[in-house]
C-alpha cells in the first residue's frame, strides 16, 4: 500500500485532536494514523490514557498495554508521515 502524501510536523499534528469535529490523528514511529472512526476514540481520548493529536511512540513503547499492532485495526487509516520541526522525515 503506498504512503499517502500528507506530511505533518508534530505542531501540525496537534491540530488534529478532534476539536470542532476535526479528524483525530495520532502518530507512531513516524507514521500518522487517522483514528476518528475507531469506537475506542469516540470521546477524543483512548482508554483514559491517550489523546489524539499526539505522537504516541513513547507511550506505546514504554508501558502501554498494547503496542503498534493496534494500528492494524480496520477503523485505523494511514494518512501520512510525521516530520521533524525542520521538515525532515522521522
Amino acid at each position: 500500500m503506498p504512503m499517502p502524501e500528507i506530511n505533518l510536523t508534530e505542531r501540525q499534528l496537534h491540530l488534529f485532536n478532534g476539536d470542532d469535529e476535526d479528524r483525530m490523528y495520532v502518530a507512531y514511529h513516524g507514521i500518522i494514523y487517522d483514528v476518528t472512526d475507531c469506537p475506542k476514540w469516540h470521546r477524543g481520548i483512548h482508554e483514559g490514557l491517550h489523546f489524539p493529536g499526539q505522537d504516541l511512540s513513547y507511550e506505546l513503547d514504554n508501558g502501554a498495554p498494547h503496542a503498534g499492532g493496534v494500528f492494524t485495526h480496520p477503523c485505523v487509516k494511514v494518512v501520512g508521515r510525521l516530520l521533524s520541526e525542520t521538515g525532515e522525515t522521522r
